[in-house]
């Protein structure tokens, strides 16, 4: 698997905090931070400056919200949560090329959640999410994945419409996918894998 394509913004969301060497990268490289609100206090914590702090300000500290004032933007809709609010702050400043870190690793009804989510942001951005596991990609038609022998790769369909693998250990022909266990726990064959779809699917490729 190669690093997520360069981009324009990272979203640092309120689950747990990176810990492996590829997101902390994107993070240390990264030009442009936005950190949900929830998020803001532990990322200033450990000596991180972002550039916009987003979401319903429930959760910044008293402290970090008057130091950061000039960068917080408040937005108090209920029908969206604060990841949500930063992928659309993002596109809105042109900033399309997104990578979300800390998407993970607590609670899991927000775990699953954020992962699902990344099938309505397709629509409006190129976005991956980096755990400290491996790469979340969402897609909706024929795409092809660089990989490497053995690397364990998932696919989570969020439509119920038929797909066909090649290049994966165990394919599926024209297979319609109604739990997401049930394309869980491939294994790639070779340097690349290649899914057809017309529905809109979350492939998951696990760090060596």
């Amino acid at each position: 698997m190669n690093d997520p394509e360069p981009l324009s913004a990272l979203i640092i969301a309120n689950g747990r905090y990176p810990e492996h060497p590829l997101p902390l990268s994107l993070i240390s490289k990264a030009a442009f931070v936005v950190c949900t609100d929830g998020a803001a206090n532990d990322f200033i914590a450990r000596g991180g400056l972002p550039d916009a702090i987003v979401g319903d300000c429930d959760s910044i500290s008293p402290e970090n919200r008057k130091r950061f004032a000039a960068i917080i933007h408040p937005n108090s809709d209920q029908e969206t949560n604060d990841l949500t609010k930063s992928v659309h702050y993002c596109v809105a400043r042109g900033r399309e090329e997104i990578v979300i870190v800390g998407g993970t690793g607590k609670r899991e009804d927000h775990t699953l959640g954020n992962i699902s989510l990344l099938a309505e942001y397709r629509q409006i951005a190129r976005v991956v999410m980096v755990t400290n596991w491996g790469l979340f990609t969402p897609i909706a038609e024929n795409t092809t994945f660089h990989s490497f022998q053995g690397e364990q790769v998932s696919l989570f369909a969020i439509d119920r419409v038929a797909l066909t693998t090649h290049g994966l250990k165990y394919p599926l022909q024209q297979r319609v996918l109604t739990n997401w266990w049930e394309g869980s726990l491939n294994e790639s064959l070779g340097d690349r894998f290649t899914i057809e779809t017309e529905g809109r699917i979350i492939v998951f490729q696990a760090f060596a």
